[in-house]
């Protein structure tokens, strides 16, 4: 089977966890799956790195979401995000443009027509380590600051 349709299955397990799901007997089951050769060992290091860097890859996609915060990511988008971060940070297996045309593709099957383009725009974004314009100074976890009445910020 090719390596993008264990990606697939991989993003749809990532999903499944993501709201609440137990991953058992879905490839068979729902996403009518049969891996071959080394896709189940591909797909179960792909879950289970992102599961163990979800905090880093969220981190690293609410840094560089100029116009979405993370929780008003669509969760589909989070988890393509999520499989593409993690090949491009941990796993280098694949090269970082495959890994963002992939994800692009996931976007095009299982999301809205705009997703693709976010999801392009982010990882590109994140590949060529731009920093996010309006983000330049402020880490991803940063307090938002409002101003007082003189206009000094003060933390909330």
């Amino acid at each position: 089977m090719a390596r993008s349709a264990a990606r697939a299955a991989a993003m749809q397990l990532v999903y499944e966890n993501l709201m609440g799901g137990s991953g058992e007997d879905t490839l068979g089951a729902l996403i009518a799956f049969t891996p071959e050769g080394d896709d189940q060992a591909y797909i179960d290091a792909t879950v289970a790195g992102i599961e163990s860097h979800a905090e880093e890859l969220d981190a690293l996609i609410a840094r560089y979401s100029t116009s979405r915060e993370l929780a008003r990511i669509a969760r589909v988008d989070l988890c393509i995000l999520r499989v593409a971060l993690y090949e491009m940070k941990y796993s280098h297996e694949v090269a970082e443009s495959i890994a963002i045309n992939e994800a692009v593709e996931l976007a095009k099957r299982f999301s809205e027509p705009a997703s693709a383009r976010f999801v392009n725009g982010m990882l590109g974004a994140i590949s060529r380590g731009e920093q996010p314009e309006g983000k330049k100074d402020q880490p991803a976890s940063k307090p938002e600051q409002k101003a007082d009445e003189d206009g000094e910020k003060q933390d909330s």
